[in-house]
């Protein structure tokens, strides 16, 4: 990722200034640019079309985007801007302003990162944004195991975590490898393994 400008911008400012080409998140006030190797998206759009598969064969009241970006905040109080690699949104929220831009400041269903260099972002900062936000689901696609040892194991291997929120609302994560299948709360009857996506 290559920072794009320097002036300190909320989030507000960040969508009015976001350039029109390319994508984009808002991240210590500063507009960076997000950039993603072929493998990166292609293991991002097998999640996206099976998602979207699993949406329209079990009908659930859900929309799925790869370009959406939502306000999270930081416990400092910043405000960013995060995009993810697939987002997965309650289709009432979504309608609810159809004329609106993209960006959303409420909390979505499921959020999904597959990781690449900037895995720290993922692991601890979005983590911890997309939990204060209140998002029920939130994976982290780890194909090329560059995550933390404390994650990941020793030695590093590739893995899917999924985060879902527990009572008081804190994630509690669930490792998954092989051909284990995904556990998923927003889609129950998902039939992926851990292996179908990670070699998509």
């Amino acid at each position: 990722m290559k920072t794009y400008t320097k002036p300190k911008l909320t989030f507000e400012q960040f969508l009015s200034q976001c350039p029109e080409e390319g994508l984009y998140e808002l991240v210590d006030r500063e507009i960076v640019e997000v950039r993603a190797t072929r493998n990166h998206d292609d293991v991002a759009d097998f999640i996206l079309f099976s998602f979207s598969d699993e949406i329209r064969r079990t009908n659930l009241n859900y929309v799925i985007k790869n370009t959406v970006v939502f306000k999270t905040m930081t416990a400092n109080g910043i405000e960013q801007g995060r995009k993810p690699d697939v987002s997965v949104i309650d289709k009432d929220v979504w309608c609810s302003n159809r004329s609106a831009y993209s960006a959303l400041e409420e909390p979505i269903q499921l959020a999904v990162e597959v990781t690449s260099t900037n895995c720290e972002d993922d692991y601890i900062d979005k983590l911890d944004e997309y939990q204060r936000l209140a998002i029920t689901e939130y994976w982290i696609v780890d194909y090329l195991a560059i995550g933390l040892r404390e994650y990941l194991g020793n030695p590093k291997l590739p893995a899917i975590f999924v985060f879902l929120s527990d009572a008081e609302g804190k994630y509690q994560r669930t490792l998954f490898r092989g051909s284990e299948r995904i556990v998923s709360r927003s889609f129950p009857e998902l039939a992926l393994t851990a292996d179908q996506i990670l070699t998509a």
